[in-house]
């Protein structure tokens, strides 16, 4: 299967599927755009708020997410306003009482136009959509593989699961009339944050003026973890090659950052001291960036910054893979990815990868990254191949439906 094909849309689909009217999206003033996961879930949208801001430029675009998520709002310009909730549909273990109290409330004392629900290939859309359609939202769009009543107006059948995140959620807006933008990641960082990095790296014995890898050994779940003895021999190496690492992390990583950075010359130890924009202020003055299949790969990836993937084997790679950069992705095939895990039942085989292997490939990687053009999105023409890509995919629907309506009336081409 090509990358044309991953796109393309079934012309026998469900009689239910895209059964509303058009959506007028320049005449909205208050869209929603629903994504209550991840902070790396909320930049791999960046491209899809972009579409929406484009094609409804007069409306107050409002983003659902969780609070992880919510951090990740201010890099996004398109975003306006932040709705932060731990909703029931992405948790895992049941919570006491009812099910996401006040939110339908709050939603409605918003008065929305519309709200867009953006998921992964393993996420439905339905349970946003009832409690959009609690609120009283007139249009509610989604997309999934099966149908769901009437809590979407607008339902969009799934694209292939292999298909890149961004992608997906591109496709979706394409089927309900938004034109695809870009496919790359953004962020707009602040000059409050990037001084903010230069006094925490100053704090910690590095020098801003140099240039420096980071590294982040962290992930939201063990299985998507490197070993921090891995990582730490690959700082030895990078430090040995003379290139200064700041080893970053949360404040809940502490321990994990000062394992991996303790006790090597040039480098330095950053857990806790900075916020997601300081954060994306640092990776983007870095040289590259090394970092497990976490919000750190997808944040290197939209301030503009190369970056070495331990990419586990819980996810497939072309889901989530760098777009804006250039990249390593390192890892090794199992038999079991993937496996969605939150830990390993083996022994971490998929990362099986030589600390002197991640140490190259950052070497080689840095000080490689293009130009971007305005709004953090890269201006070479390979990140307009993506928009080319979205345009064939239609262009190719259409031919199919020409055929099939010829046969429908026992019609042949000229």
């Amino acid at each position: 299967m090509t990358d044309l094909d991953r796109g393309t849309d079934d012309p026998f689909e469900h009689p239910a599927a895209l059964a509303g009217p058009p959506i007028g999206w320049p005449g909205l003033r208050r869209l929603l755009v629903v994504r209550p996961d991840n902070l790396g879930d909320v930049l791999l949208a960046g491209p899809a708020l972009a579409a929406l801001r484009a094609a409804a430029p007069d409306a107050r675009i409002h983003l659902l997410a969780s609070p992880g998520g919510a951090a990740a709002a201010s890099l996004l310009p398109e975003v306006d306003d932040v709705v932060v909730a731990r909703v029931s549909w992405q948790r895992i273990a049941p919570a006491p009482g009812p099910p996401d109290p006040g939110l339908a409330d709050e939603l409605a004392a918003r008065r929305y136009d519309a709200a867009v629900v953006l998921t992964s290939f393993s996420q439905s859309p339905w349970p946003a959509g009832y409690v959009c359609q609690l609120a009283g939202i007139p249009v509610r769009a989604g997309t999934s593989k099966e149908f769901g009543g009437a809590a979407l107006t607008h339902w969009v059948p799934a694209p292939h699961d292999d298909l890149h995140q961004v992608d997906r959620a591109l496709h979706v807006l394409d089927r309900l009339g938004v034109p695809p933008g870009e496919a790359t990641l953004h962020a707009h960082v602040a000059p409050a944050a990037r001084e903010a990095a230069e006094r925490a790296l100053r704090a910690t014995g590095g020098d801003p003026g140099r240039p420096h890898a980071v590294l982040l050994p962290g992930a939201s779940c063990p299985s998507r973890r490197y070993p921090p003895a891995g990582f730490r021999a690959a700082v030895r190496e990078l430090t040995g090659a003379g290139l200064p690492v700041a080893v970053c992390g949360s404040g809940s990583e502490r321990d994990l950052v000062h394992e991996v950075a303790d006790g090597i010359p040039g480098a330095v130890a950053l857990a806790g001291e900075l916020d997601v924009p300081g954060l994306a202020a640092l990776l983007g003055g870095a040289a590259v960036v090394v970092a497990n299949n976490s919000g750190g790969m997808h944040l290197a990836d939209a301030v503009g910054t190369p970056v070495v993937v331990l990419f586990a084997g819980t996810e497939l790679v072309e889901q989530y893979r760098p777009r804006s950069v250039p990249a390593r992705v390192l890892g090794m095939p199992t038999a079991c990815t993937p496996c969605r895990q939150f830990t390993c039942r083996y022994q971490h085989e998929c990362l099986d990868v030589d600390p002197a292997e991640i140490a190259r490939a950052a070497l080689d990687l840095r000080g490689r990254a293009g130009s971007r053009g305005p709004g953090g999105v890269p201006g070479s023409a390979a990140s307009r191949r993506p928009r080319l890509r979205h345009l064939l995919v239609r262009l190719r629907l259409e031919r199919v439906r020409q055929h099939v309506v010829r046969d429908a009336l026992g019609l042949r081409p000229q």
